[in-house]
C-alpha cells in the first residue's frame, strides 16, 4: 500500500474507532454508577483514548514508540484502579476483577517494556512514525484495544447490580488463573530460549512450544475468557456488550495483529525448512494438544 493510500485509511479508521468506544461507552454505561450524572465507565472509556492521545504527541514529536506498550499497561492500571475508587459499594468481586486485571497488565507491561528495551527500537512502527495520521491511528486503536479488552471486568466493577462471590467467580478465576500461568510460562520459555547464542536463527519448539505455536496467545484468550465468566452475574440489559471482550481478544490475536502476522513472520523465515515444516505440520497453531 501506497503512503498515501494508508494515510486515506488511517483518514477513515480514526472516526471508526472513535465511533465504536462512543457506543460501547454509551451501552455499558447504563445502569452503572455515575459521577456528576456521567457514568463511570463510560469516562474510563474516554479515560483510555484520552490517555493515548495524549502520549501520542510527545511520542511524534521524538518519533519514538518506546512509550506505546507501557502506555497501554498504564492505562489499564490508572483506569481499573481509578474506577475502583470512583465506584460506591465495590463489593468482593469487584475487588477480585480489578487484582486480575491490575496482574496481568502488570505483567505484561513489564514484559513488553524489556523486549523493546533489549530489542533498541520495534520495527512495527517504522513505517508509521513519519506519518501523524498513521501513527495517531495506532495510538487510537490502542485506546479501542484496552477499551474492549477491558470492558466485561470495567462494565462490573462500575455496575449497580452486585451479586456475592458464587461458582461464577470461582470457575472464573481458576480459568484466569490457567490463562494467566500458560501465557507467563510461554513468554519466559520464548525469553530463555532466544537468550541461549546457540538458538540464534532457530524457532522455539520445546516446552508449551511443542504443543501449541502460539500458547501464549491461547493463554491470554483463556484468561480473559475467564474474567467474562466471573463479570457475568452482573450484567444487566445493555451492559451485555461487556462480553465482547473475550470475543475480541479472540478475534484481534487469531484473525488481525497477531497469530496471523507471526505466522507469515515465521514462514518467511523458515519456510521450506524440513525440521519448520515438519514442526507446523505436529503442531497446533493455537489450542495446545495434550499429547
Amino acid at each position: 500500500m501506497t503512503r498515501p493510500a494508508a494515510d486515506r485509511t488511517a483518514l477513515i479508521t480514526l472516526p471508526l474507532v472513535v465511533l465504536i468506544g462512543a457506543l460501547v461507552a454509551l451501552a455499558g454505561g447504563q445502569g452503572g454508577a455515575t459521577v456528576a450524572g456521567i457514568p463511570v465507565f463510560s469516562l474510563a472509556v474516554a479515560a483510555s483514548f484520552v490517555i493515548q492521545w495524549v502520549v501520542f504527541v510527545p511520542s511524534f514529536a521524538a518519533q519514538t514508540e518506546r512509550f506505546f506498550d507501557l502506555t497501554g499497561s498504564l492505562t489499564y492500571i490508572s483506569i481499573t484502579l481509578a474506577i475502583a475508587l470512583l465506584t460506591p459499594g465495590v463489593d468482593a468481586r469487584a475487588l477480585l476483577l480489578a487484582a486480575l486485571v491490575l496482574a496481568w497488565a502488570a505483567r505484561l507491561g513489564t514484559f513488553l517494556v524489556r523486549r523493546v528495551h533489549r530489542a533498541g527500537k520495534d520495527d512495527r512502527f517504522d513505517d508509521l512514525k513519519p506519518s501523524i495520521i498513521r501513527f495517531l491511528s495506532v495510538w487510537t486503536i490502542q485506546g479501542l484495544w484496552v477499551t474492549l479488552t477491558a470492558a466485561a471486568a470495567w462494565v462490573s466493577i462500575t455496575s449497580v447490580t452486585r451479586v456475592g462471590l458464587d461458582w461464577f467467580a470461582l470457575i472464573g478465576f481458576v480459568v484466569w488463573a490457567v490463562g494467566f500461568g500458560i501465557e507467563i510460562a510461554a513468554d519466559l520459555q520464548k525469553s530463555r530460549f532466544n537468550a541461549d547464542p546457540a538458538h540464534t536463527g532457530r524457532f522455539i519448539s520445546t516446552g508449551l512450544w511443542a504443543r501449541s505455536r502460539h500458547p501464549n496467545y491461547f493463554g491470554e484468550i483463556v484468561l480473559w475468557t475467564g474474567v467474562a465468566m466471573i463479570a457475568l452475574p452482573t450484567l444487566q440489559g445493555w451492559q451485555w456488550v461487556a462480553l465482547v471482550s473475550p470475543l475480541f481478544v479472540t478475534l484481534l490475536l487469531t484473525k488481525v495483529s497477531g497469530v496471523p502476522l507471526l505466522e507469515r513472520k515465521a514462514d518467511s523465515k523458515w519456510g521450506g525448512q524440513p525440521d519448520y515444516e515438519a514442526y507446523k505440520a505436529s503442531t497446533p497453531v493455537l489450542i495446545p494438544r495434550l499429547r
